[in-house]
């Protein structure tokens, strides 16, 4: 497959990065039978729905994956950031590191001036690590919050610091069971009025669990799976 044939050009002045104001404002391609195309707003949605439809939802929240930290060897630092996109075991991630190069196995890494450590123990050729962390399970994610962003997209990231807004601004308003490293962006556009405007044409809403990356296939509370 020649991956090439998906490039395509994006102006600058089209990428977004911050959302609009309210969400539901956003615009929507609708795409008619007969190939007929034209534009709503995502509030719109419920009035081009019947009573009956239903909608389901990803419930997964994104978690703070995105970390800097600072690789300690023989008295000599050096700055790596890290991204997690995939939990191994209760104190292992596996992650993306600008700055990979700099890293051996058994060196070590501190997080947030040194609320967290973590050693590595695996190192790919494509910026790939494998971390495992001094502390696990409950008292690892506590550390996440306290040291992680939420991770944005790269086309954003790239233009822009991450700051406190994208806390809110990269949740969708239903997320509930944490282990995402990236959001399910077609649901960021939703906001409670919506939802209103839905129950009352009559659409029913249902909740799944899949995560973006994040934890291992393992069953989730209330019937839920969540899916790496």
């Amino acid at each position: 497959m020649r991956v090439d044939l998906f490039d395509f050009e994006l102006p600058e002045a089209l990428i977004a990065l911050r959302p609009v104001v309210p969400r539901d404002a956003s615009r929507m391609l609708v795409v008619c039978s007969g190939e007929q195309l034209y534009e709503r707003k995502t509030g719109d949605l419920a009035d081009l729905l019947r009573p009956g439809d239903a909608l389901v939802f990803n419930d997964t929240r994104v978690i703070p994956a995105q970390l800097n930290g600072i690789r300690e060897r023989d008295g000599s630092t050096a700055q790596i950031a890290v991204t997690l996109h995939m939990r191994l075991s209760g104190d292992s991630w596996a992650a993306f590191v600008k700055g990979a190069k700099k890293l051996k196995v058994a060196d070590r890494v501190s997080f947030g001036d040194g609320a967290l450590w973590a050693s590595v123990v695996e190192k790919g050729d494509a910026g790939e690590v494998t971390f495992k962390f001094d502390v696990s399970a409950d008292a690892l994610d506590e550390a996440l919050v306290s040291v992680g962003q939420v991770p944005l997209p790269p086309y954003i990231a790239s233009k822009r610091a991450i700051d406190g807004r994208d806390d809110d601004d990269y949740q969708t308003i239903y997320a509930d069971e944490k282990g995402a490293v990236a959001a399910p962006t077609a649901g960021l556009h939703f906001t409670p009025e919506l939802f209103e405007k839905l129950e009352a044409r009559g659409v029913s809403k249902y909740f799944v669990t899949l995560h973006v990356g994040g934890w291992n296939i393992s069953p989730c509370k209330g019937g839920r799976y969540q899916r790496p």
